[in-house]
């Protein structure tokens, strides 16, 4: 549904878009012959402001595709609530210093001939109600199978990212004679969430108002389930191959839809796109070649101490001088700087760590500690608009003691500034919740230690004292919520009062080495090259 490509093109609102945009970059570097298909999303989501005490006001975010993109005459049409809606492609090319090329269709119905509700399919990412929602899926899924057809490209499989785009798997059937074997050799289906609101479901009323009948009910519930359309059992049910997006994040897919052998690929970002300058001018000289084989970046420890902390203090003053620029908060190139910056909704737990403001301030009083915190709420979800409020709600509590932040609007660009500019990123889901997460990865790539709850991609990159710290419970170990949250709070506050702090502020060689092993044994596995050198390998061939 979302691909982020770039900061100006407005058709992403958080990790999956991004992930989306660095899966096409890497399949672009190792000339991996894909495109890519998503909606146009001519109004963007929502631009970001937050008011002096904490409440977020959402503000339209157009972008003019004309302006990045060409337009095609290709047409197909689609069937919704029995009519006929064209739609047609915008063509953008993403192309690699090393020659590969992959295009990406966008795909929009705000077309003369269509009737004003359906030109409004298109316009916004994630808006609207249910049955908005399951029109922009027939377009995406459905039209999208159709387009690619009168391209006159020759597809040898269907990657369905997330199950939005199911529907195609439909269409699949019907294009080959209801061959249900046939379809699944075709498909593959990656899933991102274990959170149950992160799979559509839709009523059969709905889906039969909206829809149609393009195969017959008793089929749909076959293969989507009984009670409602399951887009993600739907995928499931019409593809051979199968992956969560971390080890963890397979064993909880698992656990919601038992019977189904879900493979694991974990997440990565692409390299270049995620490193500053200071650190790619680093890389260049110490690792040629380095953007498209990251791998070489297991060569870290090799690297000058005062190389890598001369191109961290670059990347660091950059994110300084622009909070300071933006929010006159005063703060200090030489602070211990945390970094937060993560969609604003319960179980991300962006308040975990104000859970005790006496310890949060004794350990700032071993070293001073400054705060940076970035993320959007989802405009319907109230207690993520709460939240933001109760971080406000402590920044005025602590305002005397400790230099706190929250940067509003958080897109590409304001990521790429705090992946690099931070000395610590912290990550506090609740877990399992956390189906991968890569913000911390491209952290990792700019030598910033991760400080992390064990979920996600960070069970398989967290050593110890190694390459970062983590708070709480071991993935293996079986405690209650309760006894869960206690031994987090104890991490979060010991670790920082009685590790952190000291080492950055008195153990500079041992900080140092820490930011290697960031990029030495995090950055160089954790990005999408490698991650797609398995899709090819394992899902594609």
């Amino acid at each position: 549904m979302e691909i982020g490509l770039s900061n100006n093109i407005h058709t992403y609102n958080g990790g999956l878009g991004i992930l989306a945009g660095d899966t096409i970059k890497s399949s672009a570097d190792l000339k991996i012959p894909l495109v890519g298909i998503t909606l146009v999303s001519k109004k963007g989501h929502f631009r970001q402001e937050i008011t002096s005490d904490g409440k977020q006001v959402e503000h339209p975010d157009p972008w003019e595709p004309s302006e990045h993109m060409q337009l095609l005459s290709t047409e197909v049409k689609v069937q919704i609530q029995k009519r006929d809606v064209a739609v047609k492609p915008w063509l953008y090319t993403v192309k690699s210093q090393k020659g590969g090329v992959v295009s990406v269709y966008f795909l929009d119905t705000d077309l003369e001939g269509n009737n004003p509700e359906d030109r409004e399919i298109t316009s916004f990412l994630y808006g609207g109600d249910e049955r908005y929602r399951l029109k922009q899926e027939i377009v995406l899924g459905i039209g999208g199978v159709r387009i690619l057809g009168a391209l006159g490209l020759e597809v040898r499989k269907y990657h369905m990212n997330e199950g939005h785009s199911s529907l195609l798997a439909l269409e699949l059937l019907q294009k080959n004679g209801m061959n249900i074997e046939k379809v699944r050799n075709l498909c593959v289906f990656t899933t991102h969430t274990p959170v149950e609101a992160g799979h559509d479901t839709f009523s059969y009323d709905l889906v039969r108002e909206v829809l149609g009948d393009p195969v017959s009910l008793d089929v749909l519930r076959k293969l989507g389930g009984q009670e409602r359309l399951n887009m993600t059992l739907l995928a499931l049910n019409l593809s051979n191959y199968y992956n969560g997006v971390a080890k963890r994040h397979r064993d909880s897919s698992k656990a919601m839809f038992p019977g189904y052998e879900i493979r694991a690929i974990t997440n990565g970002v692409h390299s270049y796109t995620w490193t500053c300058e200071s650190f790619r001018n680093l890389y260049d000289k110490c690792f040629p070649g380095w953007a498209n084989e990251p791998d070489l970046l297991v060569r870290a420890d090799g690297i000058l101490d005062e190389d890598v902390w001369r191109a961290h203090e670059e990347g660091k003053k950059v994110l300084i001088d622009y909070v300071n620029n933006v929010t006159n908060a005063g703060m200090d190139y030489h602070t211990l700087t945390l970094g937060f910056a993560r969609r604003a909704t319960g179980y991300k737990r962006t308040d975990l760590l104000f859970s005790d403001l006496e310890k949060l301030k004794r350990a700032n009083r071993k070293g001073r500690i400054q705060l940076i915190f970035a993320g959007k709420s989802n405009p319907k979800d109230d207690s993520g608009r709460k939240l933001i409020e109760q971080i406000f709600g402590y920044m005025q509590k602590l305002k005397e003691e400790i230099k706190i932040v929250y940067l509003a609007n958080y897109d590409m660009d304001l990521a790429a500034k705090l992946v690099s500019g931070v000395d610590v990123w912290l990550n506090t889901p609740l877990r399992p919740l956390e189906a991968s997460g890569t913000s911390g990865m491209k952290a990792a790539h700019n030598g910033v230690i991760n400080f992390s709850v064990l979920d996600g991609w960070w069970i398989e990159g967290w050593i110890e004292g190694v390459t970062g710290w983590a708070i709480g419970p071991e993935p293996n170990e079986n405690v209650s919520a309760e006894e869960g949250r206690r031994r987090e709070l104890d991490d979060l506050y010991n670790k920082l009062e009685y590790i952190i702090v000291p080492m950055f502020y008195s153990r500079r060689d041992d900080w140092i080495k820490m930011m290697k092993n960031s990029i030495g044994k995090i950055a160089y596995h954790f990005n999408s090259h490698r991650m797609m050198q398995r899709y090819a390998t394992e899902a594609y061939l």
